[in-house]
């Protein structure tokens, strides 16, 4: 008849038991100075030892040898190993938790050992006893007689009533480590010829929650699930555990704000019977990983499957961002104990880290006589002799601009206007600062939309979140505290209060560009240029009277450059450099 791999490989001696060192330690010691207890109150999680132990210390309190306990070969030893031994008694107090029960116990305790030297009970689930039995046991426990040794195991010491807990030596349990857990069904598999991942092995490890019982048991379901070599998507599969690709999968869509394919995958999921618990827990444990490998490139603490998702599908967003998600998600998984729908809670903590993105903007209208601070809101004038809404001309502006987007890329040798040349009225090369020409800010606040800067101004917020990026924080720094004027399609206009900041900001997106951070923050390249407060108003004014007399320039296309590879890439003069960023300029040496 098939034994089950828990029933079949539970310690026979203390070496053998996976964790719990202190106890057996502990143990040991009172057998060998002969400081035997006459109770004992083990406590600690399901599958973690504690009736394994107890049957152990039995055996080495009636074990035959002076020296080598248990010795195994002693008739004590052989009985207790074939679970006939008469003075060993288990009671499960689950079915035998009356008054009654206990007052039988009681008349047998005061008759001597049948073959052992001691008589031990040990009286399993202690907890599920009444008040009543509890207080019957209590004067026997407090003083049985020398031959008895009572061992009481639960899981729940805290409904064991303090009485009870004051008369015994109390051993806590805990939950056997990742480590000793992958040790040992390593070494089960193995004795069993059985087939399987490294990878698996550790997967088994943490749906066992600790429990060497539940592992063993977990493996002997995968044994019987796979006709071969058990891999990790068997386990997966068996215990409804998405794969790591799925959960790499899952969070670049949510980084690239696909909000329908992460919904969908959830609904997906659920409806397949997968445990979304489990799921938080994972997306939990990989990102946490995520931000170790941060830090820490060739750290062994992250297995090697871990990694490899983690270098394909999570590492490209910036650990801001996977902190933030990982935040909602610890909040998110507290509170499924009393959720009412777990789907509901996961997916509303993902919406949760991104909704800035996904703001709905409300349209309001100004009022008459009233013109907004932004280039781009609607202006309406009256005055006594006539009255005329620009909304409709401020419409023809966008038609232009998408057309101008649509045409064909400014190239180094077209013509554009005289004053766009001198797009850099400046430029010094000890210092490279930046000031740019009026009428080009003119041109790209033609080609500017209102709701982009909408869009750009929600998710530029979360700028400060990226100064602790090693990468980024450099451009991150020279962003704080700007006032987002205007956004196009690949660009954006930025006002800060010096002149100083501004060139500051402009010399950085000449020299290195701020394409690939934009990108992280904004989710979409765009090229960065920056003026000051007093520009900004002047600028603005001069957007105002020109758009009255239907005098606005043509929008200005700003093209963002293509990557190229390693080996495409040539190295820019700083005239190339300035020509790039900026149509037409003009460039001073001082």
């Amino acid at each position: 008849m098939y034994q089950a791999l828990y029933r079949k490989y539970r310690p026979q001696r203390f070496e053998d038991v996976v964790g719990q060192r202190h106890i057996i330690q502990t143990l040991k010691n009172a057998i060998d100075q002969n400081r035997i207890g006459h109770a004992y109150l083990f406590c600690g999680p399901r599958g973690t030892g504690k009736t394994t132990v107890a049957k152990i210390f039995a055996k080495m309190l009636n074990c035959e040898s002076e020296h080598h306990k248990p010795c195994e070969k002693c008739v004590n030893c052989q009985m207790v190993q074939n679970g006939n031994h008469p003075d060993i008694i288990e009671i499960d107090a689950a079915s035998n938790n009356g008054v009654d029960e206990v007052r039988n116990l009681i008349e047998r305790v005061k008759y001597a050992p049948m073959q052992g030297k001691y008589k031990v009970y040990i009286i399993d689930e202690v907890h599920m006893m009444t008040t009543g039995a509890f207080n019957a046991l209590l004067k026997t426990i407090e003083e049985p007689p020398a031959h008895v040794v009572f061992i009481l195991a639960t899981t729940e010491p805290n409904k064991v009533i303090p009485t009870i807990i004051s008369r015994c030596q109390r051993f806590d349990f805990n939950k056997v480590c990742m480590e000793d857990l992958t040790k040992r069904i390593t070494i089960v598999c193995e004795h069993e010829n059985i087939q399987i991942d490294q990878e698996a092995i550790r997967l088994i490890a943490q749906l066992s929650d600790g429990g060497m019982r539940d592992a063993l048991s977990i493996l002997d379901q995968c044994v019987a699930f796979c006709t071969s070599k058990i891999t990790v998507n068997d386990v997966r599969q068996i215990y409804g555990v998405v794969t790591l690709d799925e959960l790499g999968d899952l969070f670049y869509a949510l980084y690239k704000r696909n909000i329908e394919f992460v919904v969908q995958k959830l609904q997906e999921a659920e409806e397949a019977g997968m445990d979304l618990k489990r799921l938080t827990q994972d997306l939990i444990s990989l990102l946490k990983d995520s931000i170790i490998l941060d830090y820490a490139v060739n750290t062994d603490l992250v297995s090697n499957s871990n990694k490899k998702i983690i270098h394909e599908k999570i590492s490209m967003a910036p650990s801001p961002f996977r902190v933030r998600v990982l935040d909602e998600l610890m909040d998110v998984y507290s509170k499924f104990n009393y959720a009412s729908s777990v789907i509901d809670y996961l997916e509303t903590g993902l919406l949760k880290s991104i909704a800035d993105s996904y703001e709905i903007f409300s349209k309001i209208e100004p009022e008459k006589n009233e013109i907004d601070n932004s280039f781009d809101s609607e202006i309406t004038m009256s005055n006594s002799k006539n009255s005329y809404e620009t909304t409709s001309e401020q419409s023809e502006i966008e038609e232009k601009s998408a057309k101008n987007s649509d045409s064909e890329a400014i190239s180094e040798g077209n013509e554009i206007s005289d004053v766009s040349r001198e797009t850099l009225k400046d430029v010094r090369k000890e210092d490279r600062k930046i000031i740019l020409s009026d009428e080009y800010v003119l041109q790209l606040l033609v080609g500017a939309q209102k709701t982009q800067r909408q869009i750009d101004s929600l998710k530029l917020k979360d700028n400060d979140m990226y100064l602790s990026d090693l990468d980024a924080a450099k451009y991150a720094s020279t962003l704080r505290n700007v006032n987002l004027v205007a956004s196009g399609n690949t660009y954006m206009i930025v006002s800060v209060k010096s002149e100083i900041q501004a060139k500051e900001i402009n010399a950085m997106q000449l020299e290195e560009g701020y394409e690939n951070y934009t990108e992280q923050l904004l989710g979409t390249p765009k090229v960065v240029f920056a003026v000051d407060s007093v520009q900004h108003n002047r600028v603005i004014d001069e957007f105002r009277q020109r758009m009255l007399t239907h005098t606005l320039p043509e929008a200005a296309e700003v093209i963002i450059q293509p990557k190229l590879e390693k080996s495409e890439v040539r190295e820019e003069t700083i005239e190339e450099k300035m020509k790039n960023y900026f149509p037409g300029i003009t460039i001073i040496d001082d």
